[in-house]
Formats: structure tokens, C-alpha cells, sequence
């Protein structure tokens, strides 16, 4: 059975002169503006028993009257995929993705994705747009995510992202030796040859700013923690490719491994061989959607890093 929205508020005074849509936005804070433009639209939220248009102007006093229902947001499958949850509560879920596993469903992913396991795992998740995906890792990124249980919850944590108050830390291991940490604020947009690539672009792509701080040096490699201060697609691949240092094992923007000289065979092999891009996201932290506390999560690298991660040093002291 989908559940029933009711709610009357009376418009103050302090809101007169505003559009409906933009003082519904303000009086029902739960809920986002597009959302409610529809209840408008569809006569789900009224103005003083009548429909009206999210356009009109109020003049304040006026009863706002929202009997909605919310209704299954795709044509998803539930199914049933392991997933790794390090936290859960009413509002939210926090998930250790593995790499390999896709978020969301696409053309060449159908099923199979995490949120055709979140649907299995919180079938009341259906309700909310994208099953409360509020942000994505690339399939072969492994590493935390937040997912929200409720829409005031995606609400909430659609604005921090937004306003990039969401803290998320990464650890990548990249080609070449980099002697400090720095800003990478150069805009990304879709490549324009591939258009299965992002790219750095001089003119249309959107802001994008990543920091990054050196962790550990290697002979010809680096591992680095990278934060996130935008969220564009590929962001950290596209951003150290950029400033030539693409991520180990990156298929699309790595090119050829940089092998430490005279390193031995199973390094080279290692290097060579990576599977995927090295990165993971290891800390998350936000404010919590009800109760306004700050939540930090972190989770240590997967096995195939930190083997990774073995070998290197182990050619370093070779």
C-alpha cells in the first residue's frame, strides 16, 4: 500500500509576495522544489481547497492543503545482492560498495546493481527517486555510500551535497612521483571525440575541485588521499590524469603503466595486470537528516589495493 501525505499549513505573513511553489519550498522543507511543483501541478497541493499554479503569488494567510501519495519511482527489481552496510538507521543507510558492482541501473546494466539490492534489502526505498541514491561511485571504484531511507532524508542530503558540506575522502594510487599535494580546479565535461570520457574543458564543463595530499612515494608511483570538494563524473581519474598523474589500472584514462627501473617481475606484473582504477573511497562524514549530528564513517582499503600497495613497497627496498 503506498503511503498517504497530509498536511495544513496556514501561509504567514512574512511570506506574502512569494510564488506558491517558492513558499511551499519554504513551509514544506522535507520534500524538494520539483516535487512539490508536481503536487501542485497535479492538485495534490492546494491553495484554500482550490488548485492553483506553482507561478501564482500569495498574499499570506492563506491554507496550503497537501494530500498526496507516493508512488513506486521505477520499474526496478528487487533482488537479492550482498551488500556490505557498516550503518543503518530510519533515515539512511551507509553501504562498502566492492568495486566491480554497478550503482544503478543503465542500458548495459540492467539488474544486478546495488539498487536492485537495495530494493530487496528496504523495499520501501521504491518510493524514493533512484531508490535514495543521493551520489554514485564508478563501478570500479569501491568504497562508502550514503543512501537515503526517507525523501526528507534525500532531501537533506541532496542540499549538503550541494552545498558541499558532505566530506569525502579517497585513496588513490597514481602513476609517477609527486612531490606535494594541491588543488586540482580545472571544469570537466563530456570528452568531445569519446563520449564515454569526461574531460578537462576550457569552455562548457562545470565547476569541478579536487584536493590531494601525498601519503606514501614509491620508485615511479604515489598514494595519495584525495577530497572531494565537487562531485562531477570521474572527477579524481580526469582531475590527476589532468595534471599527468592518472590513477594505476585506470582503463580509461591511465595509459601505459610507468614500471620503476629495475623492479622485479612481480611488481611489473602487479602494475601491468590492476584490474581496475586504484581508488577507493575510505571516509565519509555529514550531518545526520533528523537529528543534526555529525556522522563520520571510514573503511580501510580492499585486498586488491592493499596488495598492490605491498608490492610497492616491497620494490621500493628492493
Amino acid at each position: 500500500m503506498n503511503e498517504q501525505l497530509e498536511l495544513d499549513i496556514e501561509v504567514p505573513a512574512e511570506l506574502a509576495g512569494l510564488r506558491l511553489d517558492q513558499a511551499a519550498a519554504e513551509l514544506i522543507p522535507d520534500y524538494s522544489r520539483a516535487r512539490l511543483q508536481g503536487w501542485i501541478k497535479s492538485g495534490q497541493l492546494t491553495v484554500n481547497g482550490a488548485t492553483a499554479k506553482p507561478k501564482d503569488k500569495l498574499f499570506g494567510g492563506e491554507r496550503l492543503s497537501l494530500r498526496a501519495e507516493l508512488e513506486p519511482q521505477g520499474e526496478w527489481l528487487a533482488q537479492a545482492i550482498d551488500l556490505n552496510i557498516v550503518y543503518e538507521d530510519d533515515s539512511l543507510l551507509v553501504i562498502d560498495k566492492p568495486a566491480g558492482l554497478v550503482v544503478h541501473p543503465a542500458a548495459g546494466n540492467p539488474d544486478g546493481t546495488l539498487l536492485n539490492g537495495l530494493l530487496h534489502h528496504c523495499p520501501a526505498l521504491e518510493m524514493i527517486p533512484r531508490a535514495g541514491i543521493v551520489h554514485r561511485l564508478d563501478k570500479d571504484t569501491s568504497g562508502l555510500m550514503v543512501v537515503a531511507k526517507t525523501l526528507p532524508a534525500q532531501t537533506s542530503l541532496v542540499a549538503q551535497l550541494k552545498e558541499r558540506s558532505v566530506s569525502r575522502l579517497y585513496d588513490a594510487i597514481v602513476q609517477g612521483v609527486l612531490s606535494g599535494g594541491g588543488t586540482v580546479d580545472a571544469p570537466i565535461g563530456r570528452h568531445r571525440q569519446n563520449r564515454l570520457k569526461m574531460a578537462v574543458l576550457d569552455f562548457g564543463g562545470k565547476e569541478a575541485i579536487t584536493h590531494y595530499r601525498v601519503q606514501e612515494r614509491f620508485q615511479a608511483q604515489t598514494l595519495v588521499r584525495c577530497k572531494l570538494e565537487t562531485g562531477r563524473t570521474h572527477q579524481i581519474r580526469v582531475h590527476m590524469a589532468h595534471i599527468r598523474h592518472p590513477l594505476v589500472g585506470d582503463p580509461l584514462y591511465g595509459g601505459r603503466p610507468r614500471l620503476p627501473a629495475e623492479a622485479p617481475a612481480e611488481l611489473v606484473r602487479a602494475l601491468q595486470t590492476f584490474p581496475r582504477q586504484a581508488l577507493h573511497a575510505a571516509e565519509l562524514a555529514l550531518l545526520h537528516p533528523q537529528s543534526g549530528e555529525e556522522m563520520h564513517w571510514s573503511t580501510p582499503m580492499p585486498a586488491d589495493m592493499l596488495q598492490l600497495l605491498a608490492q610497492l613497497r616491497a620494490g621500493s627496498h628492493a
